[in-house]
This record gives structure tokens, C-alpha cells and sequence, in this order.
């Protein structure tokens, strides 16, 4: 088929759809191009900047005809920032397509049709949700940049406000801003690995108003910490000044060594009636009221009564499990990284929970062992996998262990629906599909699936 554009050439096309990463998709003769900041249903001119056999990319000139879902972006930033690519569509419109992602996902890469997809469950008030805030510092000792990267690079957009995260932040992030300039702190360059800050951390709890702010360094010590550490206690709510470490040439952003400066080493928080610790290494959600609303769909989809042992297989600090473990008669948490297990136990104990127990290691070689030494089963297995998804032995580890139910919480569709597809060869049957808005003005997403075991266990077939 011969390439009905060229590069450097100008073109009218009609947007059909968006594509996975918020772009819109037209086409030319069946000739697909994608166009960043283009919506569905409008004519626009393009630039066709890029052009490929299959496909091509067209730089958006002109709307000539704009979408009834188009409005105007409320961040000065946002076209410049990476941090949100959907600002110039309706919240309603972004619900839509989130919605669709999924279900195009599941039935593209999935092979599974005919499941209905349960409407993404949006926000109320979508703006200033975030509860964890990553600045990277960069640009001159007297002229220090912070902020978030620019689309597809790591050119700092410096960013006084973002609508994403707490106010709070403004004024943390001009405290240390104010700091680094008067006592002439180099900010890191990752090019010539010189300058010692790298990035502003700071995590907000939701519930209980405590604040922590960690410096990483290229180093170990920060010159006038003590100043600092005065401007920054003085800030309501804060609990906690951390540095940590990272000396490595990386984009790794945290490193493994914490000191504190003052206060504790890590704050509080609560899902639902659960408190938990959450140190500068936790991995914790960060949008806490759409947390709730996502793990509370989970534990409706696992519908317990009180008599069922659950296994949480990407446990991590144990949020999922000891909000199972309200409902269960015992959950079993693995975690590949030790320090989220060790978070984990001290979680259930400040919790005193006890019917909660936790192991390190990766699932996929604990369980097994602990299904041959100890006969360990579960009625329910939970799945909270990071956007690779999950390893094909978990996969096989799920089967041996042939829960009646899965509960599978999804960050990335496009992975969610390869893992679907083995388990749905394999016995198990998609019974319900809910997708939950948690980064409102971005392409990303959570999904929440049940599955039930159709097939018989061998054990069953044996007897």
C-alpha cells in the first residue's frame, strides 16, 4: 500500500478515537495517525512530523471543528508538563474513555468479549486529590528549577503549582526553594552527576494531617540542615524531615538510606478504619479517597463471610491484606522486598490484628514450597501487581493453589488483559469488571476483576 501522507506536509483529517496514551487517532485512506491534544469527532490540521509504514504522527495545528468534550486546561503548564495529558477533556469525557480503554483492552489483547465493564467510578471533586508529591531539582545554583519533567524527557518544567496535589506543597516546595538559593545549594545535574539535590519528596496523610518532607541527595549531609528543618516545623502538620541518599547515576529517585532530620521516620495514615505507617520507601496510593472506593469494590468482590483464608500475593506494606483481614478468618501476605514486609507486620501490630501473617520472598517460589511443606491454601487470592503485571510461575502458582475466587487489582488494562486471557484458558471465568478513576486528568487507570473457578481442581478430579 503506498503512504498516502508525507513528512513535512499539511493534512485535514477527522479524530475517531483516543489511543492508549491519550493521543487522538485519525486516519487517511485506512493510514492510521496519532495527534497529541486531538479529541474525538473534531476536524483538525496537522503537521505530519513523523511517518512510519503503518502509521504516522501528525503535530496539531489548527482545530477546526472542536469537540463538545473539549475544554480549556486550568494548569498554565499542562501542555509543557509530562504529569497530565488529559486537561483538555471533560472530566465526564475522560470517565468515558477510561472505561473503553478497558474494555478495548480486554477484548484486543484479552480475546474476552462480551464482558460488561462496569463504568469507571470518577471523583466528585477531581483536583488536588494526590498525597504524594515527587519534585526533581534541577537548573543553576542561583536559579534553581522545581517541578515535574516535561512530555517525554527530563527537562525540568518548573512549577510553582500543581492542581494535582495539596496546597501544602506550594509552600514546602518555596521553603526549600527560598533555602537552596540563600545558601547557594547546587541542584543535581544529571548529566555531569554533580549538585547534591535531586528531588523534593513530600507524602500528606489524608485522615490525619501529617506531613513529611524527604531531601534526596547526592550525598549524605545537607549544609544548614538545622535552618531548614526550623523553616519546615514550622509548617502545620509537619511530623517529619527526612534525607535520603542516592548517590548512584540513575532514575531510580529513592535511594535505601534514610536519615532523619526531625520528627519520626514516617507518618500516619488510614484506609477505611486501618492506620497505617507509610516511610519515604512505602508504596502507598496515592489518592486516598479513591482508595477506599477501590479496595472496598475489591473486598465486595470477594464476598466474604468470615470463614475464607485469603493469600495477598503483591502485599507490599499490607494495605490490601489488613483491609481484607476486616472480613476474613486469615490472610496471608507475600512480598518480594524484605523492608515492605517487615512495614507490614509492624502494620497489623499497630492495628492489632493477629490473623494476618506475612512472609517475604517472591510468591511464586514462597507459596509453592508452603503448599508442599504446610498444605497452605486459600479460598481467595488477591493480586496487586505493578503495570508489568503478574509473572506467569504467580500465574501457575494461582492454579495449584485453584482459589475459588481472584480478585485481580490492575493498574495497567493492557497487562491485566494478557493475565485474564491465562487464567480464563486455564478454569477461571470473568465475572465482574470495575474500573476506578484514582488520576483523574491522566491516561492512567485501576481496574478491580472478579474471576470464579469453573473448571474442577485436579485434586477434585482425582477424587
Amino acid at each position: 500500500m503506498k503512504i498516502p501522507v508525507e513528512k513535512n506536509k499539511q493534512y485535514e483529517i477527522k479524530i475517531e478515537n483516543l489511543g492508549n496514551n491519550g493521543e487522538g487517532i485519525g486516519r487517511i485512506n485506512g493510514y492510521t495517525i496519532f495527534v497529541e491534544g486531538a479529541l474525538p469527532q473534531e476536524t483538525v490540521r496537522v503537521l505530519m512530523v513523523k511517518v512510519k509504514k503503518h502509521y504516522g504522527y501528525g503535530k496539531l495545528l489548527e482545530i477546526l471543528n472542536p469537540s463538545v468534550n473539549r475544554i480549556e486546561p486550568l494548569c498554565p503548564v499542562a501542555k509543557q508538563c509530562g504529569g497530565c495529558q488529559l486537561q483538555h477533556l471533560s472530566y465526564e469525557g475522560q470517565l468515558a474513555f477510561k472505561t473503553q480503554k478497558v474494555k478495548d483492552n480486554l477484548e484486543r489483547i484479552g480475546g474476552l468479549r462480551g464482558i460488561e465493564v462496569k463504568a469507571a467510578l470518577g471523583m466528585e471533586n477531581p483536583w488536588r486529590y494526590r498525597n504524594k508529591a515527587q519534585f526533581p531539582v534541577g537548573g543553576a545554583i542561583d536559579d534553581p528549577k522545581i517541578g515535574f519533567y516535561a512530555k517525554r524527557s527530563h527537562r525540568i518544567v518548573d512549577t510553582p503549582v500543581c492542581l494535582l496535589q495539596n496546597e501544602i506543597n506550594e509552600e514546602i516546595v518555596k521553603i526549600v526553594r527560598d533555602f537552596l538559593t540563600e545558601f547557594h545549594i547546587a541542584p543535581y545535574d544529571e548529566m555531569t552527576h554533580k549538585g547534591l539535590i535531586r528531588h523534593i519528596l513530600t507524602r500528606i496523610g489524608k485522615q490525619s494531617g501529617e506531613i513529611m518532607v524527604c531531601l534526596v541527595l547526592n550525598g549524605s549531609k545537607l549544609p544548614f540542615a538545622d535552618i531548614l528543618v526550623e523553616r519546615l516545623s514550622a509548617v502545620s502538620g509537619m511530623t517529619s524531615v527526612v534525607i535520603n541518599e542516592n548517590k548512584e547515576k540513575t532514575n531510580v529517585i529513592l535511594g535505601e538510606k534514610i536519615h532523619v532530620l526531625f520528627g519520626k521516620p514516617f507518618i500516619e495514615d488510614k484506609i477505611g478504619s486501618v492506620t497505617f505507617e507509610i516511610s519515604p520507601l512505602s508504596f502507598y496510593q496515592v489518592n486516598p479517597q479513591q482508595t477506599n472506593i477501590l479496595y472496598q469494590t475489591a473486598l465486595d468482590m470477594a464476598d466474604l463471610d468470615g470463614t475464607e483464608t485469603v493469600l495477598d500475593l503483591y502485599c507490599g506494606i499490607g494495605t490490601i491484606s489488613l483491609f481484607f483481614a476486616q472480613k476474613a478468618k486469615s490472610v496471608f501476605g507475600v512480598e518480594i522486598v524484605p523492608e515492605a514486609i517487615a512495614d507490614a507486620k509492624r502494620n497489623a501490630a499497630i492495628n492489632h490484628i493477629t490473623h494476618a501473617d506475612f512472609a517475604s520472598g517472591a510468591a511464586e517460589d514462597v507459596i509453592p514450597r508452603l503448599y508442599k511443606e504446610k498444605g497452605i491454601s486459600a479460598d481467595v487470592v488477591v493480586v496487586d501487581p505493578p503495570r508489568k503485571g503478574c509473572d506467569e510461575k504467580l500465574l501457575e502458582t494461582i492454579l495449584l493453589i485453584a482459589p475459588k475466587k481472584i480478585v485481580y487489582v490492575s493498574c495497567d488494562s493492557a497487562t491485566l488483559a494478557r493475565d485474564l486471557a491465562y487464567l480464563c484458558q486455564r478454569g477461571y471465568q470473568v465475572q465482574m469488571v470495575q474500573v476506578v478513576d484514582m488520576f483523574p486528568w491522566t491516561v492512567h487507570v485501576e481496574t478491580v476483576v472478579q474471576l470464579i473457578r469453573k473448571l474442577p481442581t485436579i485434586d477434585q478430579l482425582e477424587n
